[in-house]
């Protein structure tokens, strides 16, 4: 069972979960808490059977890759051919249930979210473009979006710019990442972006990302559906997030080169957890207060 279990990146799914949960808290309609419960299953399912069709496919290159080679696959705990059984029923299930019992603007959403971190992402991207993280970064920035369309039925503008801000935090987080594993990435012939274009060229980016990312953020208090309390924590943890990536584009060689790269990696989350978490905060205060 825990095989099966990591081949679902549970640390992955919950930050899915949690975006996800975010869109249905901040939507204008509410959810049956019995229902709200099955759509959140669902996405959770959704993206444990999008981990484990990456990880059937990926099965090569993940051998590859000291991060990845402890994987069920690579290890032979699990057979690819289960892994794409378990992915597929799993994919199959999650779409079908949340359509059904929920609504099929959030099913059919799910099943866009799976099918472009599978098919556009995994199978496409990943092995042919240095673009891989930039484009198929909007896999992992569907879940708002889906839990959103959950509660309301439909999508709106802030559904989309929750979408555009994990879309926009996705390639800093990623090359921070990338920077202290090029070797493994080299090893596996994946052109993240410092094999193709450079470690320099990559600290460049993540800079520029970083530094379009934080207005971003705004939006929400810009557009009425975060407060003053998400505004000013925005522009607090903007400032520390540009502050990590500078570090990065400052520090080239050495340990303290991978100590910066870790530490922005490593705040990212932390960053995206506290602006969703903020806002959540937010909605249920004034839903109390009311």
């Amino acid at each position: 069972m825990g095989d099966f279990l990591a081949l679902m990146k549970p640390r992955v799914m919950s930050l899915v979960v949690f975006t996800a949960f975010t869109g249905m808290v901040l939507a204008p309609s509410t959810l049956h808490p019995a229902l709200a419960a099955i759509a959140l299953l669902c996405i959770a399912v959704g993206a444990g059977a999008s981990g484990a069709l990456n990880m059937w496919y990926d099965a090569d290159i993940d051998a590859l890759m000291q991060r990845t080679a402890s994987r069920p696959i690579p290890r032979g705990r699990v057979s690819p051919e289960e892994a794409l059984t378990f992915g597929v029923v799993l994919s199959l299930g999650s779409v079908f249930t949340l359509g059904v019992l929920v609504n099929w603007v959030a099913g059919t959403l799910l099943a866009l979210t799976i099918a472009f971190y599978v098919f556009i992402y995994t199978m496409w991207l990943k092995r042919s473009t240095v673009q891989n993280i930039v484009i198929g970064g909007a896999a992992g920035a569907f879940p708002p979006m889906v839990g959103w369309a959950a509660a309301a039925g439909s999508v709106s503008i802030e559904s989309i710019v929750l979408f555009l801000i994990i879309f926009m935090w996705t390639p800093p987080h990623f090359w921070a990442l990338a920077l202290y594993r090029t070797r493994d990435y080299e090893r596996a012939g994946v052109p993240m972006l410092p094999v193709v274009a450079g470690q320099d060229e990559t600290r460049k980016q993540i800079v520029i990302y970083s530094a379009l990312l934080v207005p971003i953020a705004f939006l929400p208090a810009l557009l009425g559906f975060g407060g003053v309390v998400y505004l000013l924590m925005s522009m607090c943890l903007g400032g520390v997030f540009l502050a990590h990536a500078l570090r990065v584009y400052r520090e080239r060689e050495g340990r303290e080169a991978d100590k910066a790269a870790k530490g922005l990696f490593g705040f990212s989350i932390l960053y995206l957890f506290a602006l969703f978490a903020t806002l959540c905060i937010e909605r249920g205060v004034a839903l109390w207060a009311a």
